[in-house]
């Protein structure tokens, strides 16, 4: 079980707050209702995601106090635990990524050579600002019109629509186009949350002395490129686009790699 501890967990999460925002709609729960853009949580405590609400100001909407409260709130919490853990931990495409990247992997159809010939990660950072843009001149939330995340959350609560080609496209996309093509390289959700999380607490940490050079962390990291110290040096991952999924640590054999909390003291390099 090792070896899938933080997958299950993932996993568990991901379908646990599914179910509750399910319940909120079917069963009239009141745990957490709402959706990822803004939610209730105990109908009570707001919660609202930075990104959607700086589309929304950008509008010129006004916003109340409790949206306000909301993204306040949800950016101190991924400002401690690592803001792409949204990405790994919370977003349900994450879950349609992983199996695509999880057949590439079957079928060998990595060509890591390739993948950013086209296509760069900073991409992401683009579409964000360009998000804002938009939804500045055209007047609505504009990312949220054609998020993938709303799609597939609204298309399990109420049933899916025309909507899960969408959900359909992003995991041909990544399976046969881009390695972590949607997360990695375009969506701007996780670019937003890499921007919070960067100076965040809770990190991975490598131990070079244990490290065996096996690269089994690099195969299933989704931003491989953070493990950059892997077999060079004992550090942690400090970079704001590592997802905190953990899978680099329930693959490492050697105990190389394991969750800490950030030394602010220690100079890092």
């Amino acid at each position: 079980m090792k070896n899938i501890k933080y997958l299950l967990l993932r996993r568990v999460t991901q379908i646990g707050i599914l179910l509750l925002y399910f319940g909120a709609n079917a069963y009239g729960w009141s745990i957490l209702s709402g959706t990822f853009g803004s939610s209730l949580l105990f109908g009570s405590v707001p919660l609202a995601d930075p990104y959607t609400t700086l589309q929304v100001l950008a509008t010129g909407f006004v916003l109340g106090s409790d949206v306000l409260l909301g993204a306040a709130i949800i950016t101190l919490f991924y400002f401690v635990v690592g803001g792409r853990a949204f990405c790994s931990w919370i977003c349900p495409i994450n879950m349609v990524t992983d199996l695509a990247n999880w057949l590439r992997r079957k079928l060998q159809l990595d060509k890591e050579q390739t993948t950013h010939r086209f296509l760069k990660r900073k991409a992401r950072y683009w579409i964000m600002v360009l998000g804002l843009i938009v939804s500045a001149v055209v007047g609505i939330a504009a990312f949220e019109v054609l998020s993938p995340i709303t799609i597939m959350q609204r298309g399990i609560i109420f049933g899916f629509g025309a909507g899960v080609s969408v959900v359909i496209a992003i995991f041909l996309f990544d399976l046969f186009g881009v390695k972590n093509g949607w997360c990695g390289h375009l969506c701007p959700l996780g670019a937003s949350y890499s921007l919070i999380g960067k100076a965040s607490l809770i990190r991975v940490d490598h131990d070079h002395e244990a490290c065996t050079n096996c690269m089994k962390c690099k195969v299933v990291c989704p931003e491989s490129h953070v493990l950059h110290m892997v077999n060079k040096e004992s550090i942690m991952v400090t970079d704001g686009e590592c997802t905190n999924c953990g899978r680099c640590i329930d693959v490492c054999g050697d105990d190389a790699l394991k969750f800490s909390i950030r030394n602010y003291l220690k100079k890092e390099q």
